[in-house]
């Protein structure tokens, strides 16, 4: 089997949804410690902490979405969001990119990271 892709947005925002996840299983844990005040109070901060992290991925998506490239897929006929040289549809996870020198190549998400200079 091969890797699993998926588009650049739909990681980030499942990413996000697991932070919120997180949160609340470290405020659950923080329960068990009602005897002592401190240890609960430190969890359910914690368990804070981590869904104010999500809320953070959630609008740097939004704002990073709103400036994607919108292109039709040349699959579904469904407009999706692309974001780098290449990447995935949204909604059948067929290869895209814009970049010419890409097209007929084999997707690798390696096409996104930036050339180093030696």
């Amino acid at each position: 089997m091969g890797i699993k892709y998926s588009s650049k947005i739909n990681k980030i925002r499942t990413f996000a949804l697991s932070l919120i996840f997180v949160g609340f299983i470290v405020m659950y844990i923080g329960i068990f410690f009602r005897t002592s005040p401190f240890v609960m109070t430190l969890f359910m901060i914690l368990g804070l902490l981590f869904i104010i992290a999500s809320t953070v991925v959630y609008f740097w998506i939004g704002t990073l979405s709103t400036r994607a490239v919108k292109v039709v897929c040349p699959s579904c006929g469904k407009v999706t969001k692309m974001l780098g040289r290449v990447d995935l549809c949204m909604f059948c996870n067929e290869p895209l990119t814009l970049d010419p020198e890409l097209e007929g190549k084999e997707f690798d998400e390696k096409y996104n990271q930036k050339k180093r200079k030696s």
